[in-house]
């Protein structure tokens, strides 16, 4: 029995010292439980604190990098305003090197230099300064606006002479007209307010598929003359034989032939087939005025432009725009030109009918454009102020400029 009780003392001793133990153990593991907490604590407030100010220290960066960013952005738009600026002056004035282009302009025209799809012979540039009345009289004697009359092969075996309008171009009207619009699409005419003045002349040129519904506060509402590219009469999208814009009006459409192309030559390979429209467009409406005009017209334009130029100018034919312009100089008396030259409202939105941008639109890549654009400065009559505020362009009629023999 003694040694029955001496073991059940000897495990309740055992039991005793093994809770002491754990209880001893337990609050040691809660002591530093409660110690790594407050480390843990200590360690996620410093954790916070420099997150906190890691964040004030980003977003100090990200207003000052807004506040760069601006700048950078006013600073740029500044010196592209003053270039553009620059550019404008210079074309003013008349005097626009090639180098002031920028590369992207540069380049295209360069690639446009190296090639030769329409087979120009490549004449040394001539340059030289004429002077105002010297190149009106050059431009006189050596520029005839003709158009396809039907007696000339192919057209003559085909019965064009009975296709085409009976009266020519210049006889459609009794007398020359005395004072005469070419409004340019340029997107610098939106906000013009120049609709009224246009329609105070006596024959309005427009081009292509430029609308004025919606647009007579700037452009006008009357269209005399619509000179358009063979793009419109052959593409449907122009929706050429049923649209408006080509009814009660004179076309005068365009297509250019190789340089040294003959007529036959030019009818079996156009640039586009205006051929089938144009026969299409006079059986339905044989009353409209509607001519082709005749490609060599166009090549002599290009030959004018090289030959007063000191550049080599793009072997490609002259634009819309400057064969619109000549056209009515041997129409006209007079003939205010709106938008060829630029004007402070300058932008690089080609029409204001439509929201394309591409800065060629104004100095030209595939067109020599450039060059045109300085030539027509050469012959203004009209002052700087009048260009830089109206985008206008006063030239003189080739009827009322006398020239020696």
């Amino acid at each position: 029995m003694k040694s029955w009780s001496s073991v059940l003392l000897a495990a309740l001793l055992t039991w005793i010292l093994l809770f002491l133990s754990l209880l001893c153990h337990f609050f040691d593991l809660q002591s530093q439980s409660r110690l790594i907490w407050s480390k843990t604590h200590h360690l996620a407030s410093v954790d916070r604190e420099q997150t906190r100010t890691s964040n004030r220290n980003a977003g100090a960066s990200e207003e000052d990098w807004r506040r760069i960013r601006a700048d950078y952005r006013s600073r740029t738009k500044n010196f592209y305003r003053r270039q553009s600026l620059e550019v404008l002056q210079r074309l003013w004035a008349g005097n626009l090197p090639v180098g002031m282009l920028s590369p992207r302009l540069q380049k295209a025209l360069k690639v446009q230099l190296n090639t030769n799809k329409y087979q120009v012979v490549h004449r040394v540039p001539r340059g030289g300064r004429k002077s105002r009345m010297d190149l009106y009289c050059d431009m006189k004697r050596s520029i005839k606006i003709r158009t396809v009359d039907g007696t000339e092969e192919p057209f003559s075996n085909l019965g064009w002479n009975h296709l085409v309008p009976s009266q020519a171009l210049k006889d459609l009207h009794t007398s020359p007209y005395q004072t005469c619009a070419v409004v340019m699409s340029a997107g610098a005419i939106l906000n013009s307010s120049l609709g009224s003045e246009i329609n105070s002349h006596d024959a309005v040129l427009r081009f292509n598929a430029a609308p004025t519904r919606g647009f007579e506060k700037d452009v006008g509402s009357k269209t005399t003359i619509r000179l358009i590219n063979s793009q419109i009469v052959s593409c449907p999208e122009h929706d050429f034989i049923s649209s408006s814009l080509y009814r009660d009006v004179t076309l005068l459409l365009w297509d250019p032939a190789s340089y040294s192309a003959n007529l036959t030559q030019w009818f079996l390979k156009p640039d586009f087939d205006l051929f089938i429209p144009y026969m299409e467009r006079r059986r339905l409406q044989p009353e409209q005025p509607f001519y082709i005009l005749h490609p060599q017209t166009i090549w002599n334009l290009w030959d004018l432009i090289q030959n007063n130029t000191e550049d080599q100018i793009q072997p490609n034919p002259p634009s819309s725009g400057f064969i619109g312009i000549v056209v009515m100089m041997s129409l006209c008396h007079e003939v205010s030109v709106y938008e060829f030259l630029p004007s402070l409202r300058h932008t690089d939105r080609c029409h204001y009918h439509e929201r394309y941008h591409d800065v060629a639109c104004t100095l030209g890549a595939y067109h020599p454009l450039l060059y045109e654009k300085l030539l027509v400065q050469r012959i203004n009559w009209g002052d700087q102020d009048q260009l830089k505020t109206r985008g206008k362009v006063s030239l003189r009629g080739f009827s009322t400029v006398t020239c020696g023999t």
